[in-house]
């Protein structure tokens, strides 16, 4: 993997966990948080929407909407367990 694939996992990871953290309100992690959670949100998406029959098109507004799509999942996931947690 190059430096300029990392870059764009980056991006995307970020706008993913950004778009993520809007959706799911009090779910955000800040920036750091929330590109970690896009680029997890983005390998969880890639492997569940395809299992749904899910299909876009491809291109990389269909990886951004996969990436946030997981994120959110994994979003949710995450503000279930701090709930139970407190």
């Amino acid at each position: 993997m190059g430096i300029e694939s990392l870059l764009v996992w980056l991006i995307i990871g970020a706008i993913a966990g950004w778009l993520a953290g809007v959706v799911v309100k009090g779910g955000g992690f800040g920036l750091v948080g929330n590109i970690v959670v896009g680029i997890l949100g983005a390998f969880v998406g890639g492997w569940l929407f395809p299992k749904l029959g899910v299909s876009l098109g491809g291109g990389i507004v269909d990886t951004i909407l996969f990436a946030t799509g997981g994120a959110i999942v994994l979003l949710v996931i995450v503000s279930l367990f701090r709930r139970t947690a407190v």
